[in-house]
């Protein structure tokens, strides 16, 4: 063990060691001379004093408080796959610093860290209320995280898009920013590490009572939800602290206690220090390489960014080595006694009517709602926004249908298993790199990027044995580094910055009618191509070996399938941007509806997804009238909603 120590401590000295050769123009007898008092004068020494070094200071103390945390975490719950990250507890410290710099901007100085406290600890306990206590130890409480992440910052989102005029500050601290211009930020974050000392003092006792299970620790004298709760609330204020004065850095808190494992910690207390010494190395090293992108790039690359980078290949890689292959979520499609009949289908036409009826002649006129018919340019705006609306939920769905049965996974849709994300990562690449609008790129880049995903996603599921679990766990993976490319593409100050954010809330307003006519026509393709497949449908969800059986070629059928859903998901994303949530709920809701042959699913999911997305970009016009909300800032509300609901639903049936 001492030696897994002196490793750690030479390599992080090490890395403090080149970052101070290659950060500075000094060499380390004027280095050390400075440190020493002397005074300086020239720039370089003030950059060294007041600018490399509080950055460094910076490095290691957030990276040691985030691998303390992350450590914590994991041997709280018993689960390897657990941290800040992964908790939720970003997202809520996003949403409470939004909601602070709009309603008190004059006291953000005051009060950043105790809303970052309040917000990471609200989606802390939702995970928590979502999953129980007593199972956090499965893969439940990370999709929890998931769901509470993407509401949390579909909110935020909207409320950012409402109120541009504030939020241009947040975007440097969404990406994770540890440059400092003097000793400001070190000292003000210094004394709010203290409570580290409380988790030393108390947590290897706690955690090795914990190792018996709750009863046996119970049994030996530990109040196991008091400590519980007083050490997650210590934890969570050395991370809202931490990202309070940088930002977000993701992966830190959850790649440092694996490592800390597998150089051979196995007492808690071991762990708790060595997942410190591995944190501050990995985001000093992190750093580094941000550092040295940022001259290749020719723009800042911000060390959360490099963080994501780096995390999301070791996610998918712990993915392979902490899940078995036969790990199963404890949920299933939710059951109906409805039966689906022919003459649904006229009540969903009407009602999909009825929406258009509303979203193309509702006029405002002073404060009250009416129906006309509205002048030549009202209409060019309007007709495009509903179809797109219609053409991008039916699409989403029918994509979502086909995963879910093809993967046997009641959660499979095209932005968890990171399909979707594909094609974001590859539209915005472009626009960062090229500079070119988000929203007159070629669709043909996103299908690019959503075609990779899926062929990676197969790749794993057909020859690494992945189960469910680790596909959408790889999803997770893939949403992180999107958000990291992102946050660079925001922090980066270009003008379209904010036509980015409105393309990520999943907006139908600024979609030209070329762009409209063009999803549309693609959509309605591509989905009665895949109807016209549905016997290969049929026969895989009976089995796989049931299907190669009957004669059908699996590598093939996976492929044809596996690509429609990839333009599917690549054209709506193109067009409007990400949408979540909708490839889960639609499906879902067709088998409540009673369609549970895969004909009557595809036809159906198609209805609900088109009348959801539909409605959302209806109430999205009406609820902020004049400003507006994008339609899938709505839908990712609702549906993760749903998706927050099944994972309740799922926990109560594990314990009865």
């Amino acid at each position: 063990m001492i030696k897994a120590y002196f490793i750690a401590g030479g390599m992080l000295l090490a890395g403090l060691s080149v970052s101070l050769i290659f950060g500075s123009e000094l060499n380390f007898q004027r280095q050390w001379q400075l440190i020493g008092g002397l005074e300086p004068e020239q720039f370089v020494d003030f950059a060294y004093l007041y600018s490399l070094l509080p950055r460094l200071t910076m490095a290691v103390l957030v990276g040691a408080s985030l691998g303390l945390v992350g450590s914590l975490m994991q041997q709280l719950t018993q689960n390897p796959l657990l941290s800040p990250l992964t908790m939720g507890t970003s997202s809520g410290a996003w949403l409470a610093l939004v909601m602070l710099n709009l309603w008190l901007p004059l006291d953000i100085a005051d009060l950043s860290v105790a809303a970052a406290m309040l917000g990471a600890m609200f989606a802390m306990f939702l995970v928590i209320a979502i999953v129980g206590l007593r199972n956090l130890s499965g893969l439940p409480v990370v999709l929890a995280g998931m769901a509470v992440n993407i509401v949390l910052g579909a909110i935020a989102t909207a409320i950012i898009l409402l109120n541009e005029q504030f939020a241009t500050n947040l975007f440097i601290w969404g990406a994770g920013d540890l440059e400092q211009n003097d000793w400001f930020w070190p000292l003000w974050l210094a004394p709010r590490l203290l409570p580290a000392i409380l988790i030393f003092a108390l947590a290897p006792r706690v955690l090795s009572l914990l190792k018996l299970g709750q009863q046996g620790a119970a049994a030996r004298g530990l109040n196991v939800v008091p400590m519980f709760i007083l050490l997650a609330v210590a934890g969570v204020w050395l991370v809202a602290a931490s990202i309070t004065a940088v930002g977000v850095i993701s992966f830190v808190g959850l790649i440092s206690p694996n490592i800390a494992r597998r150089i051979g910690a196995r007492s808690p207390k071991n762990e708790l220090w060595l997942s410190c010494l591995i944190g501050a190395l990995l985001l000093v090293l992190t750093d580094l390489l941000a550092n040295y992108l940022s001259p290749l790039i020719g723009d800042v690359v911000h060390s959360g960014i490099a963080a994501a980078i780096v995390g999301a290949p070791i996610l998918i890689i712990l993915c392979q080595r902490q899940l078995r292959a036969q790990d199963q979520l404890s949920l299933s499609l939710p059951q109906s006694r409805l039966q689906w009949r022919n003459a649904y289908y006229i009540v969903a036409f009407v009602v999909i009517a009825i929406v258009a009826l509303l979203s193309l002649l509702g006029q405002h006129n002073a404060g009250s709602w009416s129906l006309g018919i509205p002048d030549a340019f009202n209409w060019l705006l309007r007709w495009p926004r509903w179809l797109t609306a219609v053409s991008a939920g039916a699409g989403l769905a029918v994509a979502g249908c086909i995963l879910q049965r093809l993967i046997f996974n009641p959660l499979a849709s095209p932005d968890i298993l990171g399909v979707s994300a594909g094609a974001t990562m590859s539209l915005v690449g472009l626009s960062v790199v090229t500079g070119a609008s988000i929203f007159s790129a070629s669709p043909w880049v996103a299908v690019i990027g959503s075609t990779v995903v899926l062929a990676l996603l197969f790749l794993f599921s057909t020859y690494r044995g992945f189960s469910p679990a680790k596909l959408v766990l790889c999803g997770i993976a893939l949403a992180a580094l999107i958000e990291g490319l992102v946050h660079f593409a925001l922090a980066s100050g270009q003008q379209e910055i904010y036509e980015i954010l409105a393309w990520l809330a999943g907006s139908t307003y600024r979609v030209s009618p070329e762009a409209a006519l063009r999803l549309a026509v693609v959509s309605l393709v591509v989905i009665v191509g895949l109807y016209m497949l549905h016997p290969w449908l049929s026969l895989i969800s009976a089995g796989r070996s049931f299907a190669q059986a009957r004669g059908l070629g699996l590598t093939r059928a996976y492929l044809l399938l596996l690509l429609g859903v990839a333009f599917l998901c690549a054209m709506v994303t193109a067009t409007m941007g990400p949408v979540a949530f909708v490839g889960l709920l639609a499906p879902h809701v067709a088998i409540m509806l009673g369609a549970r042959l895969a004909r009557q699913q595809i036809i159906v999911s198609a209805l609900v997804g088109a009348l959801l997305m539909s409605i959302a970009d209806l109430i999205s016009q009406w609820i902020f009238y004049p400003s507006q909300v994008a339609a899938g800032t709505l839908v990712s509300i609702i549906g993760g909603g749903y998706f927050i609901a099944l994972l309740v639903r799922g926990q109560r049936q594990a314990r009865s």
